[in-house]
């Protein structure tokens, strides 16, 4: 066995660690997904689900917050997603940006984490003016770029390369996967690690 020995400090590793990152998951509703252009909208609703099976596996906190429920004006997170995230508070706010909100960052803030995985619709509204503003006080924000998604293919690419501009690090779902896991030593999760892998795609059954 070739493997770092003791295993690098999870809490202040710079890679992605079940200790050190939090997930935020933002306005995944049926207005929005029916609305996206950017990418297929059963791959879009795959990846969302892959993002919070993971972020359950390896025990992440998760922030989820929707737009406009308690005033009628848009529906509650889509099913499949809710039902995986069931026992998470949701967030309803009114503000476009996520940040603008304090029950949000407050519950951002609780989690004690730095580095912020980040999943929104629209990718050029919702992903972008959050992690703009998070990152401005000192977060690290890695934008799940496949799980994420714009009215139109430039809206979503345009707003990917403004925060990558400002410092975000775009990441896909088998890349944030494979970060959390990191290891084949960590027993426990390599069986749910296979089958997200799988799920995601990226392996093919023999």
């Amino acid at each position: 066995m070739t493997s770092i020995t003791p295993i690098r400090d999870p809490k202040t590793d710079w890679l992605l660690t079940p200790q050190n990152a939090a997930v935020c998951i933002i306005d995944y509703q049926p207005t929005q997904i029916h609305s996206v252009n950017s990418i297929n909208t059963s791959e879009l609703m795959r990846n969302i689900v892959l993002v919070a099976k993971a972020a359950k596996t390896y025990g992440l906190p998760i922030v989820l917050t929707t737009v406009n429920v308690a005033t009628t004006r848009n529906q509650d997170t889509i099913p499949p997603l809710k039902a995986e995230l069931q026992g998470v508070p949701s967030i309803d706010r009114t503000s476009m940006n996520s940040w603008e909100d304090t029950e949000f960052v407050a519950a951002v803030k609780a989690t004690g984490r730095k580095k912020l995985i980040m999943c929104a619709l629209w990718t050029e509204v919702c992903l972008a003016f959050p992690t703009l503003d998070a990152i401005r006080e000192g977060y690290e924000i890695y934008p799940v770029v496949d799980a994420s998604g714009g009215t139109t293919t430039l809206a979503h690419e345009t707003a990917l390369r403004r925060v990558e501009q400002a410092g975000a690090h775009l990441i896909t779902v088998p890349q944030m996967i494979c970060e959390l896991q990191r290891d084949w030593n960590r027993d426990e999760t390599v069986e749910d690690f296979l089958d997200l892998m799988f799920a995601a795609g990226a392996f093919v059954g023999i």
